[in-house]
């Protein structure tokens, strides 16, 4: 396939090394990680495919880096993070490019999840500043009780391919903003936006072993977190499957533990909404990454009355708006999927659903440009005995469902193990709040498709996860608490 839209050699930040304690360090080529671009299909080129060992060494540096980092102010730390925050703007247009080559998505969409990772960074510098303590009110004469605030320590952090930027800078700009120091490993397919970061981190000053990013197996690598005294935390973005396994352990050696799972969004249309605006918000949310977010709608419920009029004008939407190519390309809107794998899970889930009753009415193939591209697919009739609706699809398919009653779409919605986000369409304010409060979900979105932002929490109920990322809250996974009692005041 044709590489004149892969420019990845143009990129001057580029490593295809591992940053461990301050230094770039190397693998055996003969042992490296093949990185793909899935437009394309050619070689971008390779990264080290490490082990313990290595890990072990990266833990052993932010151990070290650690003392230093958290001994400093949090004006110190947040003028480094905002330097390096100011360093990612400058640069967003190569990190953007590199993102589309590595990962896929359109390039529009890479500049604004670049944007977000320096809006994360820039706002995590901030509240560092304000993880503030607690004095209560003694229940002793002569004693005073006081509650602080410390960092937990040293962060294994693990990130996926789909987000490969705003993920890892979500994590880091918490870690480093609390004053913790991380050791940081990328998915295999999109390591290349991860190295970057660490690239710029040293350029704005952070010091040496407060930021290390290694490649390579994932079990190993994994393990060595999880099992190593030294790393007091585990932060994993991923599938739920892997997520417990992680989690069983770390929590097996006593490790605070933060899970963002899988998902099994929800979007709901009542008869009260307004059409256009949830045929928007469906476009917006479904097909945001040609599908590939956790967050992304994958059950669509449209209350009867409104079926056909909503079906009818999300199929108009998708045909009229949705344009799939290699993301650099001018134009484009749906990149390639990740690779065959996620194709052949969408085209199970696709042959299945119609095997149960579902109708294709767009779509519903590979694209005529062959590769991992996938034609964004609408189907109606859609059954809750469908595999699509219980598994997360992770590609560009649309199925909608129809229902009767507010219950039976509630009901519909929460019946699934996954609760991290959903989303629903009405005008009928009595009928925001009643489902706003039923539905099992960390995030939701009202008359919104899109609600990702650094100021909210995101995290999921259910086997979505624990522990919540962005905001002010998402410090907390960052932090231990330390009661001190001061006796002997009366004296």
């Amino acid at each position: 396939m044709s590489s004149t839209l892969s420019p990845v050699k143009e990129i001057p930040l580029l490593r295809e090394a591992c940053l461990i304690g301050g230094k770039w360090i190397s693998g055996d080529e003969s042992n490296s990680i093949q990185v793909n671009n899935p437009a394309t299909g050619e070689i971008i080129g390779r990264v080290p495919r490490f082990g313990r060992l290595e890990t072990a060494n990266a833990i052993d540096a932010a151990s070290v880096a650690f003392q230093l980092w958290s001994k400093m102010t949090a004006v110190e730390r947040c003028n480094l993070m905002l330097s390096w925050a100011n360093l990612i703007d400058e640069n967003q247009k190569d990190l953007a490019t590199l993102l589309t080559i590595e990962m896929g998505k359109p390039l529009a969409e890479a500049m604004g999840e670049v944007g977000i990772t320096a809006n994360y960074i820039r706002f995590f510098a901030e509240e560092g500043k304000r993880v503030y303590g607690d004095v209560i009110p003694s229940p002793w004469k002569g004693k005073r009780i006081f509650v602080t605030k410390e960092p937990v320590g040293v962060v294994g952090a693990i990130t996926p391919w789909n987000f490969p930027s705003s993920m890892l800078g979500r994590k880091l700009a918490a870690a480093l903003g609390s004053g913790c120091t991380v050791i940081a490993k990328p998915a295999s397919q999109t390591p290349y936006s991860a190295l970057i970061l660490g690239e710029l981190a040293e350029k704005a000053g952070i010091p040496a072993g407060v930021i290390n990013i290694i490649t390579g197996s994932a079990a190993q690598i994994a393990d060595e977190m999880c099992e190593n005294e030294k790393v007091k935390k585990i932060t994993f973005t991923g599938s739920t499957p892997v997520g417990k396994q992680l989690a069983s352990k770390a929590l097996a050696n006593m490790k605070k533990v933060s899970m963002e799972l899988g998902g099994n969004a929800p979007f709901i249309v009542f008869d009260s909404a307004d059409i256009d605006k949830a045929v928007e918000g469906a476009i917006a949310s479904k097909f945001r990454n040609s599908g590939q977010t956790c967050v992304c709608a994958n059950r669509i419920y449209a209350q009867a009355d409104i079926y056909d009029e909503f079906s009818a004008k999300l199929k108009v939407a998708i045909e009229a708006q949705l344009r799939v190519g290699n993301g650099l390309a001018p134009g484009i809107n749906q990149g390639p999927l990740i690779d065959e794998r996620a194709v052949a899970k969408v085209e199970e889930l696709i042959t299945d659903a119609i095997e149960k009753g579902g109708t294709v009415v767009t779509g519903g193939k590979k694209d005529a440009q062959g590769g991992s591209f996938f034609e964004p697919t609408l189907l109606l009739n859609a059954t809750p005995d469908m595999k699509v609706a219980k598994e997360e699809t992770f590609g560009p398919f649309a199925p909608v469902f129809k229902f009767d009653s507010e219950a039976d779409a509630v009901q519909m919605a929460n019946d699934t193990e996954y609760g991290l986000a959903c989303y629903f369409y009405t005008q009928d304010l009595g009928q925001t709040f009643r489902v706003m409060d039923a539905l099992e979900y960390g995030l939701v979105g009202v008359n919104e498709g899109v609600i990702t932002t650094e100021y909210a929490p995101f995290g999921g109920f259910k086997d979505s996860g624990m522990g919540n990322e962005g905001s002010k809250y998402g410090v907390d996974d960052y932090i231990k608490l330390k009661y001190s009692c001061i006796g002997g005041l009366d004296q």
